[in-house]
């Protein structure tokens, strides 16, 4: 990852600040590398199958895949709108203007290509953990890490201290997980 520690270290002024600076750099590479990203095809196919069910702008459709993936996925605007354009450019969508925003609907040309998708969208494995776990368990490894520097932040030196009996104990249990047959 080669993250660096925050200046000045985690003395008691900064402690908790500091770690919570290192739980964002380490939910952001998580999310990089597992989990909260999904190929090109994915956002395109989402895409397609959203706007066959309705016409819809790109803030909804960021929103309705996390939705339907149960939060382990949500596009970015920069996957999201690059996408509409391009499959506005090959004719399968429309734009309207509508309140100040672009409402998408599928022309018939891309009612075609949807009835063609695969059968199961891309959110459908996201939700069901078909990754292996590859979606879940960074979730709450990062859902964890939030948790502790919470306690970071905002405990006492003796709640910091349950806080680091529980996680030592936690990864205690994790590598009995990885030693049974």
């Amino acid at each position: 990852m080669g993250g660096s520690f925050p200046a000045g270290g985690f003395g008691a002024g900064n402690r908790g600040d500091g770690m919570w600076q290192m739980m964002e750099q380490l939910r952001g590479a998580f999310e990089k590398r597992a989990g909260s990203r999904m190929g090109r095809g994915d956002v395109r196919t989402a895409v397609l199958t959203l706007l066959a069910e309705q016409p819809m702008h790109g803030y909804q459709i960021i929103r309705e895949v996390e939705e339907r993936s149960g939060g382990s996925w949500k596009p970015s605007a920069g996957s999201v709108y690059p996408t509409l354009q391009l499959l506005s450019d090959e004719g399968l969508i429309a734009a309207e203007e509508s309140n100040g925003r672009k409402i998408y609907a599928l022309t018939d040309a891309g009612r075609a290509e949807a009835a063609g998708a695969p059968a199961s969208a891309p959110w459908d494995a996201s939700a069901a953990g078909d990754n292996s776990g590859f979606t879940a368990l960074p979730k709450a490894g990062i859902e964890l890490a939030q948790a502790a520097a919470q306690v970071g932040r905002t405990g006492t030196p003796e709640q910091v201290q349950q806080a680091v009996t529980v996680l030592d104990e936690a990864r205690r249990r994790l590598y009995s997980i990885l030693a049974q047959d």
